[in-house]
């Protein structure tokens, strides 16, 4: 396998990052200053409305070796290829439990534009509500197109395979039990390190990913902000014609340019990308009896219009310790306002015997009854309730409080398990007076 390459970062969530290619690009005082350093062209991304509050504000202010604004006109795209936007144009809002295995290992030459396909999507990406939720399969690297979304941000959760992140504002390289985010409107392309990739992508249309509130928590627990990594500023210094593709209003634009669009060579601010570990996350736990609820283990958060409903959170149940005594101790049977989707990167589900392996999915909508099955039910019932630690696996989850409308590429996929409903199966009565 390619050895994945060192890179530097900076580290610190969302805060103000500056940094150079060239000595001397980086202007010390004045963001725009009448002549730019080394001939380069000043402009801001502006990741946020300039009035909003500091602690939301996002913006970066770059030192490039040409301003965007020099292309042409878009033209929109003839071919949909498998991204979808809400509201989707067919599908279906369901109340039934779905489950998909992993997509098959995609024909060669598939980039990560090429192999992506939508699950899901809910809300509207015109109203910047909701989310798409995606997953990917390549077995080619991008190398003379590059692509953009100004309708969300991306989160990028590799399965198979890393991945090289070369965007505008520096480069990334993401591993499996990583994940990246690239923010709106950040030109990018991905690199294959190995022969094939394959993993899962959030399109948030909402208020840009944060770290959630503490709360009683205190200062301390879940994500880190300094572990979080940002890009050193780098570069192509590349004249020759490439192609730009643009997400925007649920539909893709084209370009061509006669160079590439990573041609930042300085750049300061917030409004980038950006990659984190989980194995850095730092789970919360009972400490006798019971267990708290699955937003304990949120990630990152897209706040929504009400407080403690999100737009979007992602959650992951990674290795931790687990003690309570007098407990049944996997996630318990439930039905929930809120809809959840679940991914798989390695391991298995503490709730799941068979059936959901690394690299497939699930889908329970809103009150959609759900939790463990039979064999695991039966099992945890009868276990000794000895401290245990919960080690190998790595299930996450995209949840929302909106229902989430599945394309019916999705639910016609050959990977999706027809009969996941058996899972419950068998369920006896055990009710005696």
């Amino acid at each position: 396998m390619t050895a994945v390459p060192q890179l530097d970062y900076q580290h610190g969530f969302a805060g103000h990052h500056q940094t150079e290619a060239e000595a001397g690009a980086l202007p010390k005082r004045q963001n725009s200053p009448q002549h730019a350093p080394l001939g380069l062209y000043a402009e801001q991304h502006s990741g946020s409305a300039f009035t909003e509050p500091r602690e939301v504000n996002r913006r970066s202010w770059s030192y490039r070796i040409r301003p965007s604004v020099a292309h042409t006109a878009f033209r929109e795209r003839p071919e949909r290829i498998g991204w979808e936007s809400a509201p989707l144009a067919g599908g279906i809002t369901s109340p039934n439990r779905l489950r998909w295995n992993p997509p098959p290992v995609p024909a060669a030459g598939v980039d990560f534009l090429d192999g992506i396909r939508t699950f899901a999507t809910c809300g509207d990406v015109a109203q910047r509500t909701g989310v798409g939720i995606h997953w990917y399969t390549a077995s080619a690297s991008m190398t003379d197109r590059y692509m953009v979304d100004a309708d969300g941000e991306l989160l990028i959760v590799p399965q198979t395979g890393p991945l090289l992140v070369l965007t505008e504002f520096g480069r990334l390289t993401v591993s499996p039990g990583e994940f990246a985010v690239v923010n709106r409107g950040v030109r990018f392309r991905v690199e294959l390190i190995g022969s094939h990739a394959a993993g899962y992508v959030l399109e948030n249309y909402g208020a840009t990913l944060t770290l959630p509130e503490l709360g009683p928590i205190g200062a301390n627990g879940l994500a880190d902000a300094r572990h979080f990594r940002y890009p050193v500023a780098w570069y192509e210094d590349r004249e020759e014609p490439v192609e730009l593709w643009q997400r925007f209003g649920g539909r893709w634009w084209s370009v061509e340019l006669d160079h590439s669009p990573l041609d930042i060579v300085a750049w300061h601010g917030n409004h980038a990308a950006y990659v984190f570990d989980l194995d850095d996350f730092c789970p919360l736990n009972t400490a006798l009896w019971d267990h708290p609820d699955p937003s304990v283990f949120t990630v990152l958060t897209s706040p929504g219009p009400r407080p403690g409903q999100p737009n979007m959170d992602f959650a992951v149940f990674g290795d931790r310790w687990v003690v309570a005594e007098d407990t049944y101790r996997p996630p318990h049977f439930h039905r929930n306002q809120m809809s959840e989707f679940m991914g798989l990167v390695r391991g298995s589900h503490d709730s799941k015997a068979e059936g959901f392996v690394p690299g497939g999915a699930s889908l329970h909508n809103q009150w959609s009854a759900h939790g463990a099955d039979r064999e695991t039910f039966d099992l945890a019932t009868g276990a000794d309730l000895a401290p245990q630690k919960l080690t190998g696996s790595l299930p996450f989850m995209f949840e929302t409080r909106l229902a989430l409308s599945v394309t019916d590429t999705a639910m016609g996929a050959g990977h999706r398990q027809p009969d996941y409903d058996s899972s419950w199966t068998g369920i006896e009565r055990r009710f005696r007076r």
